[in-house]
């Protein structure tokens, strides 16, 4: 199986298991995520392809928050990435980067990901925010049933118990996270690109303070 063949293997087998996804995490956000890695592997050299897009196309398939067992989900994914012929050594980078990159468990965690982890750790970050992490939030709310704004202050500080835990309104979510990602990238080409979507954010959000207000 050639490295191509592998990693349409491997989004294949994500669309199996997010395909159905109608909260912001379907196949349009692997698809997307895969595009900003191909953008950011065009300026680093030393990141590896084959590591990369797997990782990004497999990122969700034992996310806590879509899957029902995570533990089970992530031994299936481990299955599936040794079904399609990767060496022990890849199965191990791509899940280590799957286990590591999310924002929650930065929370808890000094995250070291090496230059393939830092990658899919930007692509993903970038479809969270923007016009399309906007519209992403607002999916993920509706879909879990949240208000559009519960009224408190936002968390400055949180543990991923608590991240996981207080599901809170749409509106908090881009105080609490969204606001602060573009800090978080590794990348100049993706700090670049998230310094402008984190503008756009700030815009609606002033925008939506502005309405609520009754002032516009």
């Amino acid at each position: 199986m050639t490295i191509t063949e592998q990693i349409q293997a491997a989004y294949a087998y994500a669309a199996s298991i997010l395909g159905g996804d109608g909260s912001g995490h379907g196949m349009d956000h692997i698809d997307r995520v895969m595009a900003n890695a191909r953008l950011l592997l065009q300026d680093t050299e030393a990141a590896d392809e084959l590591i990369v897009l797997t990782a990004a196309a497999m990122h969700d398939t034992y996310d806590e928050k879509l899957v029902a067992d995570k533990n089970a989900a992530r031994t299936n994914t481990q299955a599936e990435l040794v079904r399609l012929g990767y060496t022990p050594a890849a199965v191990q980078q791509i899940l280590t980067i799957i286990d590591q990159m999310s924002f929650s468990y930065g929370l808890d965690h000094d995250v070291q990901l090496d230059i393939n982890g830092q990658l899919v750790q930007d692509a993903d970050r970038l479809d969270a925010i923007g016009a399309i992490g906007i519209a992403r939030a607002f999916a993920y709310g509706g879909a879990k049933n949240r208000p559009l704004d519960d009224g408190r202050a936002a968390r400055a500080h949180m543990t991923a118990a608590e991240y996981h835990g207080n599901g809170g309104g749409t509106i908090q979510h881009f105080h609490e996270k969204l606001l602060h990602v573009a800090a978080t990238l590794n990348t100049p080409a993706a700090r670049k690109i998230g310094a402008a979507r984190t503008q756009v954010m700030q815009d609606f959000l002033d925008e939506f303070a502005a309405e609520v207000a009754g002032n516009k």
